[in-house]
């Protein structure tokens, strides 16, 4: 198809009103379809239904012994820490088994640094004056890739973390960038999704991490928020792996550098799963420390459950494998639309991801937020444009969240049609009343 920006008058006119009088059709279907959030399907929750008959009647002790009914073993079963350490790329004796959310790991190593601090600093990172702006009195700051995951900037406004912004650059964050602002002593911490990112699809070079894992930092206590929440997530039959970054940090002679989080939210019960809790000897002991101090010990029969369902690290991806054909044709669906309406016109370019639960697509600058709207008009729920930056504020008003996890693979579709109509529409009627301007 042409792009909208080539065509004539006359051609955009005509356009306009074919669009305008499909999207009327769309919106008079009285559709209600939600696109907002990552959660797993009913279906894919059913392949772990098993789970619920676990670990059995009189089946309750774990390899070494131990009553998983019963207080203790605060870091972890051992044979859980060993199931999940490929997944985590950590040996399992440098593994914490949490409760269900990894998020509330991550808020909880936040708060802890904010009031204690972290291994290598001399302070607590709260203890810092200044007016939450970057510079050598400030409060702390986190490098935040953008587009990115918008839970991760509300825990950083929650409290009052300055949050600096660098792009994505399809193999992760522009370095550059980030060693310039990894200079800064206020600059305390940065969030990482590294495989299949929240919500570009990315992952992270070789030679990004080998960067993040030696570059110099203002900070002695410099911290990267490794969140691995899609590294056994794969879309495709190629299974893509990148460097451990504990590997990379230690090899680099910064060992204590990363935290790396992981769950089993979207593997198994997304609301009864297994946090995770990763990194350096001296970390680890840090971390315990604080938990000891904040639980007797985290749910040993849900980790001796998943033992059970899952058996092994080969068990782990064969059942990650049933995920994968439940999700891998919905993905192909909203491809196929974005493809059919928009290939060619210039009103949009979206990621094609291997991995993860997202499609991130970038809409003609200052568009997004009529696309949302447009969207609920007909009957369509959308992530707020603007929810994959800090604050909630995409500067060019453009990327989207594509979720297309949740709903059946026969509303994906219908809601793909929906979606791609409503970013032409919203890049046509731009175009248009540009012209109008200009005329």
């Amino acid at each position: 198809m042409t792009r909208i920006a080539d065509l004539s008058n006359a051609e955009l006119h005509a356009l306009r009103s074919q669009a305008r009088a499909e999207y009327d059709a769309f919106r008079g279907r009285g559709l209600r379809l939600d696109m907002t959030r990552g959660k797993p399907a009913p279906d894919q929750l059913d392949l772990a239904t098993e789970m619920l008959t676990l670990p059995g009647n009189r089946d309750y002790f774990a390899e070494a012994g131990d009553d998983a009914r019963n207080y203790g073993v605060l870091q972890g079963l051992p044979e859980a820490r060993a199931l999940f350490a490929p997944m985590l790329g950590a040996p399992a004796e440098q593994i914490f088994v949490a409760d269900n959310s990894s998020l509330a790991v991550m808020h909880d190593c936040i708060v802890w640094a904010l009031l204690k601090g972290v291994p290598g600093g001399t302070a607590a990172w709260g203890n810092a004056p200044g007016d939450n702006a970057p510079g050598d009195n400030a409060a702390p700051a986190f490098i935040c890739p953008v587009p990115g995951y918008d839970r991760h900037f509300a825990l950083c406004e929650e409290y009052g973390i300055h949050m600096l912004p660098v792009a994505l650059t399809g193999h992760g964050p522009d370095m550059d960038a980030v060693e310039a602002l990894a200079a800064d002593p206020s600059v305390r911490a940065m969030w990482c999704v590294p495989k299949y990112s929240n919500p570009t699809g990315e992952s992270y070079s070789d030679d990004t991490i080998r960067r993040l894992a030696a570059m110099r930092t203002g900070a002695a206590d410099f911290r990267l928020f490794w969140d691995n929440a899609y590294a056994v997530h794969h879309l495709t039959g190629q299974r893509r792996e990148i460097t451990p970054i504990l590997d990379a940090c230690a090899a680099a002679g910064n060992p204590d550098r990363a935290f790396v989080f992981g769950s089993t939210s979207k593997i198994t019960l997304a609301g009864a799963g297994l946090a995770f809790f990763a990194s350096s000897p001296t970390n680890l002991a840090w971390f315990m420390a604080r938990a000891f101090k904040r639980t007797i010990g985290s749910d040993k029969l849900n980790q001796l459950r998943h033992v059970r369902f899952l058996r092994d690290p080969d068990g782990l991806m064969r059942h990650m494998d049933r995920h994968r054909a439940l999700l891998a044709p919905k993905f192909k669906a909203v491809e196929a639309a974005l493809d059919q309406r928009l290939a060619g016109t210039g009103a949009a370019n979206w990621a094609r991801p291997d991995g993860g639960y997202f499609i991130s697509l970038d809409a003609v600058p200052g568009t997004a937020k009529t696309v949302v709207a447009l969207a609920r008009d007909a009957g369509l729920a959308l992530t707020a444009a603007g929810s994959t930056w800090p604050f909630g504020h995409d500067p060019h008003d453009s990327n989207l969240r594509l979720a297309p996890t949740f709903p059946s693979l026969a509303d994906v579709t219908i809601a793909s049609e929906g979606i791609a109509l409503c970013i032409l529409l919203a890049a046509i009627e731009q175009q248009t009343a540009a012209r109008r301007g200009t005329g």
